[in-house]
């Protein structure tokens, strides 16, 4: 490994091994590859790797260092005392808390197996928890629930972080009921993760010291995004030995919305006063014109660390600003300058990215785009397999493959409700961990039976009569559909007219009946008949499974566009950026103005303007259509603060006056031209 290929000011941020230590690194400054530098330069050093644990916030960056660690560090330089493989502990904070409480979570009250709930599995814990103690007639949005208590349980479980009394009041009322409800499912959300851990932490002593002394080089990235459980945890894991590196950028903290506390970054020093600071300023992404603009918004934030971003990648073409009529005239022409960069300039489409602030933005864009021809790839929409209603569904039919699958049981067992609760189906779970046998197991013991009242015993009989009976015909040898058996045992169990009540909207509910149909209908498919129903339907689930793997692999590769919102294109980086709808209300979002995050906003419209390598294109509209009206528009403040030597206006550029009109028919006999 030559240490020789960094700057200055990366060199000494990959051997400054010990001690606690700030990274100061802007955008494109290559923070990932002085980390893993960093990593290995300690195993060269005789650090032992697995007292190395390396930390950031998505698996495809913690992905990114253990390939390039392993680029850097021979096999044989991990091995262990007893000549095993033991590399660095690299991973996300989420996976690294799963990591720890499976080790240790039995201390808490829960089984080591314990299944982690994502967001529709939350909001469905939420509706029903709402649907018992709300008032008649009283509406209250379960996903405003949900964020309510995500911000609570990110900020280390603390009620006066809800400003809104009467929400506090809501949150923590339904936060009790939802713990209970979860705890009986075995189940965690991903705050959870974090905060479980960090009750370990506080409660057991021994589990602090174990992790203690197996992490004594703890680097943390992302610094800035990091939430008060999270610091909390760092803290705790490194107060002692102070080994302690930290890699962010005050300028790029954009995610105060979910917890994210740029006083972590900003305060470093009030918790560990002999912290050494290292800046890197030097960009190898961007030209200095994007560098220069970026650096003139940001700078109008007053609280933050100086840095000064540059490069050696000259000055570059001038940033351009384009002022539409409508949102369909912005997206329209957009689409026209990107297949122009194609056809013209040999530009291709995975080069160009369109970037803007909120998701319902894109949708003028998807029109332009598909009536135009070209493809692109929107990065955030929902996937089918994540729909509450598809999961429900695999989840009944793993149950009937295996019924002592506590993940899958538990899901369904009181969906819809059949007197199952959350109290009866905790008490099942703990009867389960005292035998050592599955939730279906435990619901077959007469002893545990009779520790109910009759009408619970009788449906937890009702239910495993349901299971048993309806998967019975799975392990004949005789033909069956399935999708006709799944059919009769969905109607049979009242789940389709539950999932029309709880939605309020009609259109939604039918999209949601449409998908278990669907899903139903591709049952019967591709299985050869020769082998068991059952065969055939655990053969279904696991092709869906690998389809699934297949279709992630595959998602962005080829020759596309790439639609992106701002807080999603954080660690991107394009040759070609349109940040659109650069408008006061949008970027800004009229809810900083009342919630007073201005200066968040701001480093959103920085982190845009940094992704772009070669070219940057602002745009914004005078009008903007909203429930079929086209609304006034006015320009963002933010484009005021970019010196005006760095744009030039989008129609200044032509060498003679052209109307949009006279433009689009241009660029049509060019395409027609170029065939």
């Amino acid at each position: 490994m030559n240490l020789n290929s960094l700057n200055p000011q990366q060199r000494q941020a990959v051997e400054t091994l010990r001690g606690p230590v700030l990274i100061l690194a802007g955008a494109g400054t290559g923070k990932t590859r002085v980390i893993t530098f960093r990593v290995a330069h300690m195993i060269q050093k005789g650090i032992a790797p697995a007292h190395i644990l390396a930390v950031t916030f998505t698996n495809k960056a913690a992905k990114e260092m253990k390939e390039r660690v392993a680029q850097l560090v021979p096999r044989e330089a991990l091995r262990n005392d007893e000549g095993k493989i033991a590399g660095p502990t690299i991973s996300t904070f989420h996976s690294l808390c799963v990591r720890i409480l499976r080790q240790h979570i039995e201390k808490l009250g829960y089984r080591r197996n314990f299944v982690i709930y994502d967001e529709s599995e939350q909001l469905g814990a939420i509706k029903k928890i709402l649907s018992h103690i709300s008032a008649k007639g009283e509406k209250t949005d379960p996903k405003l629930i949900q964020s309510l208590l995500s911000r609570f349980k990110n900020n280390g479980a603390n009620p006066n972080t809800i400003a809104d009394e009467s929400a506090r009041a809501v949150a923590e009322h339904v936060l009790k009921r939802y713990d209970s409800a979860l705890h009986a499912c075995n189940a965690v959300d991903f705050d959870d993760l974090l905060l479980l851990t960090l009750k370990l932490f506080k409660e057991h002593a021994d589990v602090l010291a174990a992790c203690r002394a197996k992490y004594r080089y703890v680097m943390v990235d992302e610094y800035q995004d990091t939430n008060a459980t999270q610091f909390e945890m760092v803290k705790l894991l490194t107060q002692e030995h102070r080994n302690l590196c930290v890699v962010g950028d005050d300028d790029q903290s954009i995610y105060g919305w979910r917890g994210a506390e740029i006083a972590n970054l900003l305060d470093l020093e009030k918790h560990f006063p002999e912290v050494k600071v290292i800046k890197l300023e030097q960009n190898y992404r961007s030209t200095n014109v994007i560098l220069n603009a970026a650096n003139a918004v940001i700078k109008n934030n007053a609280r933050r660390r100086g840095k000064k971003l540059w490069s050696d990648k000259g000055h570059g073409e001038k940033i351009t600003l384009h002022t539409f009529e409508t949102d369909e005239e912005e997206a329209r022409t957009i689409v026209e300058e990107i297949e122009f960069q194609r056809l013209a300039r040999k530009v291709p489409w995975r080069d160009q990215a369109i970037l803007f602030r909120t998701n319902q933005q894109s949708r003028p864009f998807e029109m332009a785009l598909r009536a135009g021809g070209v493809k692109y790839h929107l990065i955030g929409g929902q996937s089918y397999f994540d729909r509450r209603e598809v999961r429900d569904l695999l989840a009944y039919l793993k149950v009937f493959i295996n019924p002592h699958d506590d993940v899958s049981l538990l899901r369904i067992a009181n969906v819809p409700a059949r007197g199952l609760s959350d109290v009866t189906m905790e008490r099942l779970l703990a009867a389960s961990q005292q035998r050592h046998c599955s939730v279906f197991a435990a619901m077959h013991h007469t002893d545990v039976q009779a520790t109910f009242a009759p009408k619970t015993r009788e449906a937890v009989l009702e239910f495993v009569q349901f299971i048993e009976h309806t998967r019975a015909p799975l392990q004949a040898s005789q033909p069956l559909s399935l999708s006709v058996w799944a059919e009769r045992w969905l109607a049979n169990t009242g789940y389709v007219e539950d999932l029309r009540r709880s939605e309020k909207n009609l259109e939604t509910a039918d999209n949601r009946v449409r998908n278990l149909k669907e899903l139903i209908a591709d049952l019967n498919g591709g299985a050869a008949v020769v082998v068991s129903p059952g065969e055939r339907l655990a053969g279904f689930l696991e092709d869906l499974a690998l389809d699934q793997e297949h279709e992630e692999e595959e998602e962005n590769t080829g020759d596309a566009v790439t639609l992106i919102t701002m807080h999603s294109c954080k660690g991107l980086e394009f040759p070609h950026v349109y940040v659109v709808g650069v408008e006061d209300g949008l970027i800004p979002h009229s809810r900083s103005k009342v919630e007073g995050t201005l200066d968040e906003e701001r480093r959103l419209f920085y982190v845009a303007i940094t992704r772009a390598m070669k070219s940057l294109t602002l745009s914004y509209c005078l009008g903007r259509k909203k429930y079929g009206q086209v609304l006034p528009c006015h320009p963002s403040p933010f484009l005021s603060e970019l010196p005006e030597e760095l744009v030039e206006d989008a129609d200044a550029r032509a060498d003679v006056p052209v109307t949009k009109d006279t433009a689009k028919d241009l660029f049509a006999a060019m395409r027609a031209a170029v065939g």
